[in-house]
């Protein structure tokens, strides 16, 4: 509740800076007819914009919210072929609303080996194509609309006690204020309609390379490519630019859209540099092969949008369709490029394996780090708990390796089987320290109940995790202590009498791994159900042992100490094997 609050006073915060001294504002600056006053023209393009991205913010989170966990399961398809990935690439910009947060996500899958160099190719084509989506939907001139959207999903974010209803009053209330900031400035740059200066600077625009480079700096400093796609949309409903300068400067957003996974795969491994260069190279490439067919690919544009009125005058007709082109020709290249490219996902993943070659990597004991958990990863909870998930596997895997160790180490007692139980055990407890940091960031956000639960699930099988490999290496560690102190060894015929118990315990565990990683709920209740074979095992060995220990046999209270306490140690590691597998 405490997080909801505090999100809840943040918008409110930014509603009462933004909304109504630029609701004032814009109806102050409307009876000042077409005045220019350089003061209210930078404040209103400045508020605008901040209420353009800060609606932009708003809507992606409540369309990843409401998605939830159908988002999880599109990005765990992730591209069987080419034309699914570029799919998947379309369905989650559209959700996400950011073409660079998908690279951004992209790099880190793809650094954590979630899926291929090749498989991001095809997605990062289908980013660019969904990220047309807000051009289009900002080219439909809706905004006088956008007041009423703004009270209506201010109404179902903060009135409605329904995670769902307050979810897509989040969509409702940010698409509102999308349109809305594109109003004040579209309201804002009305007298800039006769300014000879601006006109002329616009036209300058026209020329390519001049678009290209304005739109892709702006683009990399709000980090954006749908906030500088609005921004020219909004000069569009104005009159203020042509066709060919939209086209120029929605091709420079392409480009400086870049940065921000650019930025994003700095530090990381190559695997997630190559993925930020297949962005650079996909757009820029792209960019290169139109810019020579501007004018024609104008043409085809027109074509394909609606035209003006025959009765308004030249201006009016070019605010009329040349919002609407814009956005056109911005889908029609995007989809284009992808399909040009896209035969070639296969040679452009190899091309960059041989630009940015494997760095020698040093082996994982001595330099390691969490393989899934990003930051980026932290604003998309549902993605945040998979990459969590996939640590815990790691966990697991190492218990496993130490699970084959813990015999021989007490048979033999040789070095390299304590170097091994050691060296996991510790790999285990830096593991633990990194999810649970990353688990607290994750629980500082605005998360529902139900991934609220799941990462409670998660930090116990963490806990549950860790106590097992305390086990496998603390308690097992005293024990050969105490066997070597007392001159105790373990022969041939105890160790094959444990081996059942172990092969139990191994067993269950590896079930519960399984179960988890598929989350196979009837193979984790086969797991739950094992308690009384293992109990079983484990007194009629006692049992056995007992009857030996009264035989009198020569050192055998020793070894039986040894033997016991070798038993619960098992039985304690069943319990958090059961545990986790409870939860699953």
């Amino acid at each position: 509740m405490k997080i909801h609050k505090l999100t809840k006073m943040n918008s409110i915060l930014w509603l009462s800076v933004l909304l109504i001294p630029l609701t004032i504002f814009a109806a102050g600056d409307s009876t000042k007819g077409q005045i220019l006053n350089p003061v209210n023209i930078v404040m209103g393009l400045l508020g605008g914009l901040a209420l353009f991205l800060y609606g932009m913010e708003l809507m992606s989170d409540g369309l990843k919210k409401a998605a939830g966990e159908k988002m999880k399961l599109i990005l765990a398809a992730l591209s069987k072929n080419r034309f699914l990935g570029v799919l998947t690439g379309t369905v989650t910009t559209a959700i996400i609303q950011s073409s660079s947060v998908t690279t951004v996500l992209l790099v880190g899958f793809v650094s954590a080996g979630l899926m291929s160099l090749s498989q991001s190719v095809s997605i990062i084509f289908g980013a660019n194509i969904g990220t047309t989506i807000t051009a289009q939907i900002i080219a439909f001139k809706v905004t006088k609309y956008a007041l009423l959207m703004i009270a209506v999903g201010f109404g179902m974010l903060f009135f409605s006690k329904k995670e769902a209803i307050r979810q897509y009053g989040s969509i409702l209330l940010g698409l509102g204020l999308v349109f809305y900031g594109m109003s004040v400035m579209s309201g804002t740059m009305k007298p800039l309609r006769t300014n000879e200066e601006f006109i002329h600077l616009m036209a300058n625009m026209s020329n390519p390379f001049l678009g290209i480079l304005t739109a892709a700096l702006f683009t990399a400093l709000v980090q954006s490519s749908s906030a500088t796609t609005g921004v020219v949309i909004v000069l569009a409903m104005q009159g203020i630019i042509s066709l060919e300068a939209g086209i120029a400067l929605s091709l420079g957003a392409n480009i400086g859209t870049c940065i921000t996974a650019g930025v994003a795969s700095i530090g990381k491994r190559r695997e997630a540099v190559r993925v930020a260069m297949v962005h650079v190279f996909f757009n820029t490439a792209g960019v290169l092969l139109i810019l020579p067919f501007i004018s024609p690919f104008a043409e085809l544009a027109r074509s394909l949008s609606p035209l003006a009125e025959s009765s308004l005058p030249a201006r009016e007709a070019l605010a009329a369709v040349v919002p609407r082109q814009i956005a056109n020709a911005h889908t029609l290249f995007n989809v284009t490029m992808a399909l040009i490219f896209l035969p070639f996902t296969s040679q452009l993943a190899q091309l960059l394996n041989r630009v940015l070659p494997d760095k020698a990597m040093l082996d994982e004991s001595t330099a390691l780090s969490s393989r899934y958990l990003d930051e980026t990863l932290l604003n998309t909870p549902e993605l945040a708990l998979e990459a969590v998930y996939h640590e815990c596997m790691r966990i697991g895997n190492r218990i496993s390796v130490m699970f084959t160790t813990v015999l021989p180490y007490l048979k033999q007692g040789k070095k390299d089987d304590h170097e091994i139980l050691k060296t996991k055990r510790n790999e285990i407890e830096k593991l633990e320290a990194m999810i649970l940091q990353f688990l607290r960031e994750l629980n500082a956000s605005d998360l529902n109940p139900e991934q609220s639960q799941k990462l409670m699930n998660l930090l116990s099988n963490v806990n549950h995790l860790e106590n097992m490999s305390e086990f496998l290496f603390v308690e097992i560690f005293q024990l050969h202590r105490k066997m070597e102190r007392d001159s105790i060894k373990m022969n041939t015929e105890s160790i094959k009498k444990l081996e059942p118990m172990i092969e139990e315990t191994i067993k269950a565990f590896q079930n519960t791994m399984e179960a988890l990683e598929n989350q196979d709920s009837s193979k984790a209740k086969k797991v739950a159900k094992m308690k009384d074979r293992i109990s079983e095992t484990a007194e009629a060995y006692k049992q056995q042992q007992a009857l030996e220990l009264l035989g009198n046999k020569e050192g055998k209270i020793e070894s039986y100490r040894i033997e016991i306490a070798m038993i619960d140690i098992l039985k304690r590691v069943f319990y958090h094997t059961r545990r986790i597998a409870r939860r699953i």
